[in-house]
């Protein structure tokens, strides 16, 4: 009786070996089929400082990553709140570096438009046609950014999610006139 509860229970640990290692294989491969993941996805990871790519982004980069997408980073400020600027640059480079990210694919726009403080509103036309820029240059297909709260309620989270959810009508044909590409944040 002994030796026919333990086969039960080796089978039972073969079969559910097996579907716990074929099941998700079998997912991936159907997705990958359908065309929702892998190979020529490019995705272009919209952040307002250095830091955010580590506090908010970092599973999503490193699930990206194991898809095969080519990640792109676009930081719209150096975050210099605290004068420590050039110091944020390097650390989100590093950080990239760590997440798979080149540095080729990472830009920082250091300009005195978007200054990393939540008491100022960044312009969306403008944040807008910097992003449009980005997807055309790089054939991004797919954007990922903040949530309509910013995440943590930061005013320049809020005016990426804004730029990149609801264009302003100069750029808005842009984004929707390209068929392939995919603009999202989470939550949404």
């Amino acid at each position: 009786m002994e030796a026919v509860c333990i086969l039960c229970l080796a089978v039972v640990i073969i079969i559910w070996g097996f579907f716990w290692v074929w099941d998700p294989s079998e997912r991936m491969k159907s997705q990958e089929q359908a065309g929702l993941l892998g190979g020529g996805s490019r995705t272009l990871m919209v952040i307002a400082h250095p830091d955010d790519e580590a506090m908010f982004f970092a599973p999503t980069v490193l699930g990206l990553a194991r898809l095969r997408h080519r990640v792109f980073l676009l930081c719209f400020s150096a975050g210099n709140y605290y004068n420590q600027g050039e110091i944020r640059k390097k650390e989100l480079l590093q950080s990239c570096d760590v997440l798979g990210i080149p540095p080729s694919s990472v830009m920082i726009i250091d300009n005195r438009d978007f200054p990393d403080d939540p008491c100022v509103q960044w312009n969306r036309e403008h944040v807008a046609s910097i992003l449009l820029q980005h997807i055309e240059v790089n054939s991004i297909n797919l954007v990922v950014t903040f949530d309509a709260g910013g995440v943590s309620g930061h005013s320049n989270h809020v005016a990426l999610y804004a730029a990149v959810r609801k264009p302003c009508p100069a750029t808005a044909a842009s984004f929707s006139g390209s068929a392939s590409s995919t603009c999202s944040s989470p939550g949404t």
